[in-house]
């Protein structure tokens, strides 16, 4: 479909439809049970270890199942979501992790705590090979559903679904443990992200094919440079042209990402950014538990507030980018200004080794949180930049990189706190990944403008 540039005049502003945000809202609403789903095993750990006599150690492999299938298994979703296209991709993958997650309620029937241990671990590995495809579909998604001047703030809202859930679902889910035992949580979350699943399908389509979008948003949506057609463009424009690249999206194509200076840069970016995730999701409340001397009750109260801090800092530096934008600077300017001001911020973290009021601690946590969610505009970036070809594909080796730090950082952090005796190296080490971000969008990533693959 095509259409002619043209100035939206007020009655077309006012007749325009917008669908695009029922959209939007449907995929926060996914990613937040994504990362809930993610969360059930920390928040249940303790009640699953009493009853099956797990040892420390043991739950630290079961941990760890989830981030090696998830990094693991990011190229071939990729290519999958590039293949077959978000709706029906997206799909499965809601209903596969969903599945896995309700079969962890009845790992209780298989006897003895060996048994459960190795149950626990391939469905831990299972749900994090399901969960590959979200993201990179959720950045497919935007890169159809929206213009470049409103993609900032679409990213940034469901990234910051990875806070929303720390806040609503950990207290639900520790009110499900503690009232009806650690099983109801599975089930609960399991049985929601079913009928989530069947939601998703049945509301998402491509714009171009979506009853209910107007022929005003379409024109909105595709003039602002939104790709309206989703994964169709690409294999329709090579049959038109009789060129085989729709065909040939895979390894080659994989290794034109990889060379890519640009994109190299955004990856190495997203990969320091989640060192302060999983910093979070991980050590910090033992960090206030040991090094701060805090109750585990208070613990678990402190560490909501940099979650809440990370979801306002999410959404405004999404909001900062459009805003940028539409006072006409390049899109260079506009994503760079909120992710280097924003991981800028973050080091403030490093601050807390010389400081002993708690009060001044949690503060500067959650600065340095704020400061993470108003930088993490990554998936904006791989919208921007993605080959029209291989939105998929790029999405999905962007969030390989980046998790690959949920492996990396709870090791690198045991091992510092182990042989110092104390977090100070720790702390250092996620500032510094900050700075390391910085550095990257500034020297490394240069002009941010999408790739042109060569078939």
């Amino acid at each position: 479909m095509s259409t002619t540039s043209r100035a939206a005049s007020p009655a077309d502003v006012m007749k325009r439809t917008k669908v695009r945000y029922l959209i939007l809202l449907l995929i926060f609403v996914i990613t937040t049970f994504n990362y809930a789903d993610r969360a059930t095993l920390s928040v249940t750990g303790s009640a699953m270890r009493a009853e099956f006599g797990f040892d420390a150690i043991r739950m630290g492999y079961i941990f760890s199942a989830f981030s090696w299938a998830y990094v693991l298994s990011q190229v071939p979703a990729g290519w999958l979501l590039d293949r077959f296209g978000a709706r029906r991709v997206y799909a499965a993958s809601i209903f596969l992790w969903s599945l896995f997650t309700l079969l962890q309620s009845s790992i209780g029937l298989l006897g003895s705590a060996a048994t459960a241990v190795t149950a626990l671990f391939v469905l831990r590995f299972a749900m994090g090979a399901a969960e590959a495809p979200a993201f990179p579909a959720n950045a497919k998604v935007v890169a159809s559903w929206f213009p470049t001047k409103e993609r900032g703030t679409a990213s940034a809202i469901f990234n910051s679904a990875q806070y929303f859930a720390a806040v609503v679902f950990t207290p639900l889910m520790a009110w499900l443990t503690h009232e009806f035992g650690w099983h109801h949580v599975y089930i609960v979350m399991g049985v929601a992200g079913l009928l989530l699943a069947v939601t998703w399908l049945s509301v998402m389509k491509n714009p171009v094919d979506h009853p209910r979008v107007n022929k005003q948003e379409l024109e909105y949506i595709e003039e602002g440079g939104g790709l309206v057609h989703g994964h169709q463009r690409a294999g329709g424009a090579a049959r038109a042209s009789g060129n085989r690249s729709g065909n040939r999206v895979g390894w080659p194509v994989v290794k034109q990402l990889i060379s890519n200076r640009m994109l190299l840069g955004v990856y190495l970016a997203q990969y320091c950014i989640n060192v302060l995730t999983y910093f979070f999701l991980t050590w910090f409340p033992i960090y206030l538990v040991q090094a701060r001397h805090m109750t585990i009750l208070k613990a678990g109260f402190v560490a909501s507030l940099p979650a809440i801090c990370g979801f306002a800092g999410g959404v405004l530096g999404g909001v900062i980018s459009d805003a940028l934008i539409r006072r006409g600077n390049s899109l260079t300017v506009a994503r760079k200004v909120p992710i280097v001001g924003g991981m800028l911020l973050s080091s403030c973290i490093i601050g807390c080794n010389y400081v002993n009021t708690d009060w001044v601690v949690v503060g500067l946590m959650s600065l340095a949180f704020f400061g993470k969610g108003i930088g993490a505009l990554g998936w904006a970036v791989v919208a921007d930049t993605s080959p029209k070809e291989a939105i998929g594909l790029s999405g999905s080796i962007f969030n390989m990189f980046g998790n690959v730090a949920g492996i990396v950082t709870p090791i690198v952090i045991g091992y510092l706190v182990a042989e110092s005796g104390s977090f100070n190296g720790a702390l250092a080490f996620v500032g510094i990944n900050a700075l390391i971000t910085v550095f990257s969008y500034l020297v490394i990533v240069k002009d941010i403008k999408r790739v042109e693959l060569k078939f």
